[in-house]
């Protein structure tokens, strides 16, 4: 049997870091299985439409590399692949269900009391006559209208909407391979709106119907949808036909404990990508989020993930989103990129001011150092303009036992040593350094520590202050020079 995974994101909006985990496993099970990839595009909540957002989605899959095999740019044997394309395939399977008597018209005013809908609702947005909240617990008056009273009404032209009949008695079962045998009470199911009075489907009818036509074998999905599942699995019968694969998802928490929200910072793939994070990195980070290796490695590139991945072992423990964890992840992959790579990417983030400074060599001293390029502007803002307004005492390190005085007199004859190097590049500066630390036996870092003080303002720089000394060029170095020597003489 060939493994068909699907991605069914709605258009409402941006890419949440949980709809990419989920498209992000069901690509790299449909990979690892040499299986395929759909794209859906799930725009049958028309009313939260957002402007723009199937290009986000598309984006998102294009930089992240989850490349789809079938879709609505790439056509297949089953489409369309977008739903409000397929409002007659919708129309005539919900057919079939009132023939069969597992579906009623519901001629009910929607502006009739409805009550909250239930927690857990797959979109719950979509649950509704015209989108709007489910009625939870409707008493089902129009499952018993006689066909008589069901012509009447229809012969009148009032408006209705397809609602699944549910037999109250007995329990629905299906098994999913995160959590196992679940079963639910009949009774505690409400006959969910299939098409809604517009002629649209629910979310919940479109997707089993899309999912059986599509050939989907394993749903992925956030364990959130766990409470809708059994009207899904009863669906599945009502038509005959074998359902795929449930593979409910872990949350994703926010730092509060609660659910991964806005609220609580980023959660927007764009965020990330905006702030310098790599799409690789942020790829490896979130499929650690509810799976493991079985091993304590963390670093995965792409083909290490499609080799190593197994949906068994994907936990049911939620997972605690962690920017720090991220961040240092975002580091590692960093350091993994080509020099040229590592350029383009700081190159974006690059302050102004720095236009006598040979960035390619800045980013080369900085690639080691960086974790989130969002941060570069910070790190490197003494090589544009040097806070003058900096303390003296900082010179003073305990360490290297530097002490004011010792520093002036270390700056007083750095500055001649420096100005008169026949060359200004690292080995030259660093050479004449080394030498002048064992003539007047210092240790290295006793000379390198005033020296960085003066030339950056500030006691920690992403480079060492050689580099910094190169980058800064022989006027602006002595220069900065004479100011620190200022700043210990007046002390």
């Amino acid at each position: 049997m060939e493994i068909r995974t699907r991605f069914a994101p709605s258009p409402t909006g941006y890419m949440h870091i949980g709809n990419l985990r989920t498209a992000l496993y069901a690509w790299l099970h449909a990979r690892k299985n040499g299986g395929k990839f759909i794209l859906r595009i799930e725009d049958t909540d028309q009313a939260r439409l957002v402007e723009d957002s199937v290009r986000v989605i598309y984006e998102s899959l294009r930089v992240t590399g989850l490349d789809h095999d079938e879709g609505p740019d790439k056509g297949g044997p089953v489409g369309p692949y977008v739903q409000s394309e397929r409002r007659p395939v919708y129309r005539e399977y919900a057919d079939k269900l009132l023939a069969s008597g597992h579906a009623y018209r519901c001629f009910c005013d929607k502006t009739e009391k409805q009550e909250e809908p239930a927690q857990g609702e797959d979109k719950p947005q979509e649950g509704g006559e015209e989108g709007g909240a489910p009625i939870l617990g409707y008493d089902g008056r129009c499952s018993r209208l006689s066909e008589a009273e069901v012509r009447a009404n229809l012969d009148k032209g009032l408006p209705f909407v397809v609602r699944q009949r549910i037999e109250k008695e007995g329990t629905t079962s299906f098994k999913d391979f995160i959590y196992g045998d679940i079963t639910v009470d009949n009774k505690q199911l409400d006959d969910q709106i299939l098409l809604k009075r517009d002629g649209f489907p629910t979310y919940n009818f479109a997707n089993v119907v899309d999912d059986h036509l599509m050939g989907i074998t394993h749903v992925m999905r956030g364990c959130e949808y766990l409470s809708s599942t059994p009207k899904y699995i009863l669906l599945y019968k009502a038509f005959g036909w074998d359902y795929p694969e449930h593979i409910h998802l872990p949350h994703i928490l926010g730092p509060s404990g609660k659910k991964l929200s806005k609220r609580e910072g980023s959660v927007a793939l764009s965020d990330f990508l905006n702030r310098g994070y790599l799409p690789e990195a942020v790829l490896n980070y979130i499929a650690l989020l509810g799976w493991n290796p079985g091993t304590e490695q963390e670093y995965f590139t792409m083909p290490d993930l499609v080799k190593t991945f197994d949906v068994a072992r994907i936990g049911k423990a939620p997972a605690t989103f962690d920017e720090v964890k991220l961040a240092w992840l975002n580091g590692q992959h960093i350091k993994a990129l080509p020099a040229e790579k590592a350029h383009e990417l700081f190159a974006g983030f690059y302050p102004a001011g720095l236009e006598s400074v040979d960035l390619k060599r800045l980013s080369a001293h900085i690639q080691g150092k960086v974790e989130k390029p969002c941060d570069i502007p910070q790190m490197v803002s003494f090589l544009a303009k040097l806070d003058e307004g900096y303390s003296p005492e900082l010179f003073v390190n305990k360490k290297n036992k530097t002490t004011r005085e010792g520093c002036l007199a270390t700056l007083a004859d750095l500055k001649p040593l420096l100005s008169g190097l026949p060359a200004w590049d690292y080995q030259a500066i660093l050479d004449s350094l080394t030498a002048y630390a064992g003539g007047k036996g210092l240790k290295i870092g006793a000379v390198m520590w005033p020296l960085r003080i003066a030339l950056s303002g500030q006691t920690v720089t992403p480079t060492g202050a050689v580099e910094i000394a190169e980058l800064l060029g022989r006027e602006e170095a002595v220069r900065r020079l004479d100011l620190g020597m200022g700043k210990l003489g007046a002390g």
